[in-house]
């Protein structure tokens, strides 16, 4: 939970908020246009009932959440699990998670870096990378595998020291070349691109899509089913994580 939402939390729980909740036959929209800082609204994006039985999944237009009453006068932050026949269930993470697929799935193909085997297609994998990582080096040697397993590998940008930094600069190159993928293996090999950075590319877009997505290092691997695996994992384990036998 970051510092402004710690603050609005602060602002809310001090707050005054509207009046009683009447019976509506839309409890939750009537939540999401009742709630408000020191009368001021807030900015939900969605609000979802939930297993819990009268508390509600409140999503702001920020990607924070947190769960409230229907009358918008208490408040729980973090992680709602089930515990059920399976065990300790994320229900918060399974939410993120199809919200993560979803805004995926909006990239279109031409702002990514694409590396397919040449036999069929069998999964999916979107990594944010950045090529002054070494551990998204390390992962990158393992494409030729994953490719082999049927698995292809679309690359979106997270300069992970920021948008002023060399790193953030050399992914531009890599999105501005006339072969993004033959210039990507070129900049994990640590070798330089002589091509320009100033193209209309999504390295900067890709960047804050990551932030919003949960992203805060890499390589940070998303599943299809929009999982967010980060850090460097073996081919072999990734496609036992996709079902997917060698």
């Amino acid at each position: 939970m970051n510092t402004p939402f710690r603050t609005l939390l602060s602002g809310l729980l001090a707050a005054s908020l509207a009046a009683p909740l009447l019976a509506q036959a839309d409890p939750a929209g009537e939540l999401a246009e009742r709630l408000a800082v020191n009368g001021q609204p807030m900015p939900v994006e969605s609000v979802r009932e939930t297993p819990l039985e009268g508390f509600f999944e409140v999503r702001l237009t920020t990607g924070e959440r947190f769960y409230s009453d229907a009358e918008g006068r208490h408040f729980l932050v973090g992680d709602l699990y089930e515990n059920g026949d399976q065990g300790l269930v994320n229900l918060t993470e399974q939410g993120r998670n199809g919200e993560r697929a979803a805004r995926l799935a909006q990239v279109p193909e031409d702002e990514r870096v694409i590396f397919r085997g040449a036999g069929e297609s069998r999964a999916e994998l979107v990594v944010f990378t950045d090529t002054t990582c070494p551990y998204c080096r390390q992962l990158h040697e393992e494409v030729p595998r994953l490719n082999e397993l049927g698995i292809e590998v679309h690359y979106l940008a997270f300069p992970r020291t920021g948008m002023n930094a060399q790193g953030a600069r050399t992914m531009q190159q890599v999105w501005c070349a006339a072969n993004p993928a033959e210039a990507m293996s070129t900049a994990k090999r640590q070798e330089p691109l002589s091509g320009p950075a100033d193209c209309d590319n999504p390295v900067e877009a890709q960047y804050h899509l990551g932030m919003e997505l949960g992203v805060q290092g890499t390589p940070a691997i998303v599943l299809p089913d929009g999982r967010l695996v980060p850090g460097y994992v073996p081919a072999e384990r990734l496609a036992a994580m996709l079902g997917i036998e060698g």
